[in-house]
């Protein structure tokens, strides 16, 4: 399905999927996944490139499920080049906790230098390949796409999914976040790309498909909010449930209540209920579908 020299390493949901484009002259990887899964992404670039160096990774955006592993990769290749979007290119550079997302969350994401700042409408060369570089913002509002027009190849990053949609983050932060959707997936929709490499799950071929699904998921969202803060909430508790596997129920409620970001969506949209009661509630949702087990005193991720 891929052109040669590409690799697809599809990496489930804690990780960001990442693609490698390589040939005898230079290696480049998109996106690092998280933190706890860097020494499995070392094995995968090992595999792929024998001794040849990495010589650049690309963040579509700062998530820590996409540029988790950029330690990892700016510690083990001397020579590497890390490139970030451009609009938090000086929030990297003075690790700006207020400016990322980490600390509001609660996910890791061990510091990196970035250096080399990417801007939208730019023409990245990478192999025998020319990629246009555009501004995607929704999911995240300096994230970016890329698109090899004569491959017709998108890396769509979070931007678009086969199936689902990602958190709005912007909703929860000051910013627009629906209505940027809305137009990312117009301009993916004229890009008519042939083939999509998402953040999240498969590769696949039926844009218009899993434009129509998104944009149906969206509209629900954009009629009720309260919906998509409630998704958002479960989103956050299973990320973390995932990186823990195991722990037990009162420290996770006590983390969960200390987190940043899920007090600011109670505080939005759910401040009728007492923290804890809401919480209690979405675990026993997670649970009833089967995304967690409760066993004893302790959560296990499923």
């Amino acid at each position: 399905m891929l052109p040669s020299g590409f690799h697809f390493f599809e990496r489930g949901w804690l990780s960001s999927n990442s693609l490698l484009i390589h040939d005898t002259e230079q290696a480049v990887l998109f996106d690092s996944g998280y933190v706890t899964h860097a020494s499995q992404l070392l094995s995968l670039l090992q595999l792929s490139l024998n001794d040849q160096p990495l010589d650049a990774v690309i963040n579509t955006h700062l998530h820590s499920d996409h540029c988790g592993g950029n330690h990892a990769l700016q510690t083990s290749f001397e020579h590497i080049q890390i490139h970030v979007p451009g609009t938090q290119y000086e929030d990297l550079l003075v690790w700006s906790d207020s400016s990322l997302t980490y600390d509001a969350t609660g996910q890791s994401c061990p510091r990196f230098t970035p250096t080399m700042s990417l801007q939208a409408d730019a023409l990245l060369k990478i192999c025998h390949t020319e990629w246009q570089v555009f501004s995607s913002p929704g999911h995240d509002n300096d994230s970016l796409i890329f698109f090899e027009p004569h491959l017709g190849i998108l890396i769509s990053s979070d931007a678009l999914w086969e199936k689902g949609l990602g958190v709005i983050f912007p909703e929860f932060l000051g910013g627009v976040g629906f209505e940027n959707v809305a137009k990312t997936y117009d301009l993916i929709e004229s890009l008519k790309p042939k083939l999509i490499i998402p953040g999240h799950g498969p590769v696949f071929r039926d844009c218009s498909k899993a434009l129509s699904d998104g944009r149906r998921k969206l509209a629900a969202y954009s009629a009720s909010p309260l919906m998509h803060a409630t998704y958002s909430a479960k989103v956050l508790i299973k990320f973390k449930l995932m990186e823990l596997h195991t722990v037990r129920i009162n420290d996770f409620t006590a983390w969960c209540i200390n987190s940043p970001l899920l007090r600011l969506i109670h505080h939005q949209f759910f401040s009728q209920q007492e923290i804890k009661n809401w919480l209690q509630q979405l675990f026993l949702e997670l649970s009833s579908r089967g995304f967690m087990v409760i066993s004893g005193d302790t959560f296990q991720n499923q």
